[in-house]
């Protein structure tokens, strides 16, 4: 008998992962925001503004209606960060402590700072929580190609859950019990991913940006640490494995923000054209005032939320890192 597993959020990643659930043989009920989007796959297997024209796996069936996502019980909650406590309060309606819950979310809410796990602790009776995260980039996974991610939880239940929901031969599913590491490697790749979406931008070349890799991967465990996560964490597949897919690709949406700053374009003028969220921006401004507030040294996030700002150019920042004293590694 195949699980029933419930996807909330229609976007890039929330439908890849309805995909993957159908794939690894799984009952898929897709929550979206929109009718029309709703009509559109079920009546084409199609999502052509979020997963293009690649065609979805037929057992995922979409709904607007989040009450059937009581019926599910697994959940996979993949909203944005700003819209993320809103959408799990109605879902809270639905629910209740039996129902095993994860989220796919890489960022922070704005206001609180909480991680997801901690919003879903609030706004619903769920405690058996966990996260999903790793070197994923939607296209390539709809493309069929191999990848591998991690499920953080405290509670074996939810890891082999989805490792049943998700896991095939082209989809690997490791567990963790740093939920908290988890979630903070997945936001604090984004500021990196800008730091090397600006490299890029600039026309600079591998050395350059495997220097930034290096010194922003020990930023981030720096980092992490501070927040509550285990240092191993981030040499796994939600920290190094996702921080080399995001730099290294226009295909993230931070890395691609990050370019265009390098070319010189206004932030505003970038989301705008963008069309979808990078959870990097908002992450960078939090994590910024996290270190200054404790006195870390995290002079990348440091020089990201600066052009974020725009309070230094981008034809001073490069200057500007490469002349700070150099310490030990």
């Amino acid at each position: 008998m195949s699980a029933k597993v419930g996807i909330i959020g229609g976007g890039s990643w929330g439908t890849t992962l309805a995909h993957l659930a159908g794939v690894a043989g799984s009952e898929v009920h897709l929550w979206v925001r929109r009718p029309e989007i709703r009509d559109l796959i079920n009546s084409t297997h199609r999502s052509p503004d979020y997963t293009g024209e690649t065609a979805l796996h037929p057992a995922v069936v979409a709904t607007t209606d989040l009450s059937k996502m009581g019926e599910c019980p697994l959940l996979l909650v993949v909203i944005p960060s700003q819209a993320f406590r809103g959408v799990v309060r109605e879902l809270g309606d639905h629910i209740d402590g039996g129902h095993l819950v994860l989220h796919a979310t890489k960022g922070l809410e704005r206001g609180t700072n909480l991680r997801m796990s901690e919003v879903l602790m609030e706004e619903t009776c769920a405690r058996k929580i966990g996260v999903l995260a790793g070197p994923n980039l939607s296209a390539e996974i709809l493309a069929g190609e191999p990848a591998a991610t991690v499920v953080a939880s405290r509670f074996s239940e939810v890891i082999e859950s989805a490792r049943e929901a998700l896991g095939s031969s082209q989809f690997r599913v490791y567990g963790n019990r740093d939920v908290a590491g988890v979630e903070i490697a997945g936001a604090l790749k984004n500021v990196i991913a800008l730091a090397s979406g600006f490299v890029e931008g600039r026309g600079l070349g591998f050395n350059t940006r495997a220097a930034l890799l290096t010194r922003g991967m020990a930023e981030m465990a720096r980092l992490g640490e501070e927040l509550g996560g285990v240092k191993t964490t981030f040499a796994g597949l939600s920290g190094i494995g996702d921080l080399i897919a995001t730099c290294s690709t226009p295909k993230s949406r931070n890395f691609t923000v990050g370019y265009e700053l390098g070319r010189g374009r206004a932030l505003n003028e970038i989301l705008e054209s963008l069309g979808h969220v990078a959870e990097g921006v908002h992450t960078t401004r939090v994590i910024h005032a996290f270190a200054t507030r404790r006195g870390i040294e995290a002079p990348i996030t440091s020089a990201v939320s600066a052009v974020l700002d725009g309070k230094i150019s981008a034809d001073a920042v490069i200057p500007a890192l490469m002349t700070r004293t150099v310490g030990m590694e």
